[in-house]
Parts: structure tokens; sequence; C-alpha cells
């Protein structure tokens, strides 16, 4: 665990004050947006609780440490994005298969667990989607479909019956993700989600910092992000890799040291690491 802290030390003692945010209604080239999104329905869904159990989902377990632990991370994530006025949360990791996803649903199903909070959480690995597949649905439309297929967002949102908790999942793959998600059409809907609801927390699930150029693309749109690492398998220098390449653009608000300690017996194995 020491290492990925000497590795979080070495990027705060870098980064310095972040940068500002692209000023609302223009892309970061200067391009006017498109017109703001109306949605005005959200798809309900029963998920059976052997799903939501089966892919380790915080909501079908009522306590035990795993749910302890994602509770933690819930209070540690919303004071730092309280403190700094945010509401729009990006989940990576340096590599793949080290727990992003997982983590971006529970955090996300934890905090819409919250009285005065509602969460949307949107699929942006849209090279390799995967939300729909925590949550055990099929060929489900998704981000995808809005921004090259001019699909409704209205008609893409999902409640999976889990608190104030709607998901817009990624869609079908593609192969130019970088482009799409710096569209103009992606960052004015990045506003749109933003500044609608007052109340809303908006968590982005982006594909490895490490394999794609995505993460350093859109993370201008975004206001922090969140580094999931893998005890065992992730190493110092791909974290140090990792949060070299953002330093400049976004603040990294933690990490998380997901699979830490296998003989553990929550679900996940998952254990924190948020440092500011």
């Amino acid at each position: 665990m020491d290492r990925f802290r000497t590795a979080l030390q070495l990027y705060k003692d870098q980064n310095g004050h972040p940068r500002a945010k692209p000023h609302a209604g223009k892309t970061a080239s200067g391009q006017a947006l498109p017109p703001p999104i109306v949605y005005t329905r959200t798809r309900s869904l029963d998920i059976p609780l052997s799903v939501l159990r089966q892919q380790r989902v915080m909501a079908a377990y009522d306590k035990g440490p795993f749910v302890d632990a994602i509770k933690i991370l819930r209070t540690q994530v919303l004071q730092r994005l309280r403190e700094n006025n945010w509401n729009v949360l990006g989940v990576t990791s340096p590599g793949h298969a080290e727990g992003k996803t997982l983590t971006a649903v529970n955090l996300a199903a934890s905090l819409a667990m919250e009285t005065t909070q509602t969460v949307l959480l949107v699929d942006a690995n849209l090279r390799n989607p995967s939300i729909h597949d925590v949550f055990g649905l099929q060929d489900c439309p998704g981000l995808a479909d809005y921004l090259l297929d001019n699909q409704p967002v209205e008609d893409l949102l999902v409640h999976p019956g889990i608190g104030r908790f709607v998901v817009l999942p990624g869609g079908r793959a593609i192969s130019n993700s970088t482009e799409i998600l710096t569209s103009p059409k992606m960052v004015s809907l990045v506003e749109e989600f933003k500044h609608r609801y007052p109340s809303r927390i908006v968590i982005f699930d982006l594909p490895p910092l490490l394999h794609t150029a995505d993460v350093l693309a859109f993370s201008p749109y975004i206001d922090a992000l969140l580094l999931v690492v893998e005890e065992g398998k992730t190493t110092t220098e791909e974290v140090q890799r990792a949060i070299s390449l953002v330093k400049n653009s976004r603040p990294v608000l933690g990490t998380v040291l997901n699979k830490a300690g296998q003989r553990a017996t929550t679900p996940a194995g998952m254990r924190k690491l948020l440092a500011h």
C-alpha cells in the first residue's frame, strides 16, 4: 500500500492548482455547443437480486465489511466533491481489469442512497462498454447510439431500481472513441448533465488511462478523477505514469486499492485508499 501512497504524494507535490474548466457553452477549442438536451422519462427496470449479488453490487447486501468499505469511500468522495463545489467525477485505472467499473457502479449506487442526492452513472468506456453487463442487460443501447444515431437520451436512461440512481449505458462498442468523447455533441451532453439538477452527481466510467487517449482528452470536461488500482497487479510505475498524464488537466481525488487481501470475506475483497 505504501508504494501507492508514495505515487499519489508525488502527484500532489507536482500538481499545484488545477486548471480552470472550459467555459460553459463552448468546447475546449471554442466551438459553440449544440442546444441543451431535453428528456422527460427514464426506463425503470427490476434487476433481480440474484444478478446484483452475482455481480457484487453493494445494493444487494444489507451489511458487512464490503458494504461498510463502500459507504466510507462514498463519504470521503462526497466530502471532497462538496468542499470544491464539484459534481462530475471520472473513474479510471492505469490498466485493464483492475476493478474500475465495479468501483464506479458501487460508488454511484451508494451515493444514490443519500436522501438528498441523485446520481447519474455514464458508461464512457466506448471501446469496451460493460456497465450493462453488471446489471444483466443484453443488447442495451446507450451513449454511442445518442452520439452517432441521434437516439433521444430519454430513451436510453435506465433506473435499475436502486435509490436515486440512473444509468446511461455505453451502447455498442466503437473504435474512434477519443474523437467521439471530445465532439461538441458529447461536450454539450456533459454540460447538460452537470447543470440540469443541482443535487446530481455525475460519474463517468472511463477507459484505462495508459491504453487509450480517451481519459486525457476527456478529462478537461470533468471536475476530478478517481484512480482504481489493483493490489499485486498495478505497479508503482504504472500509477506514476497514469497520474503524470493528467496532472495538468484534472486533479486526482484519490485512489481505491482493489482486490486487497483475497482472504477477506467481502464479495469484492476491496479496501479503500483515498488521499487528497
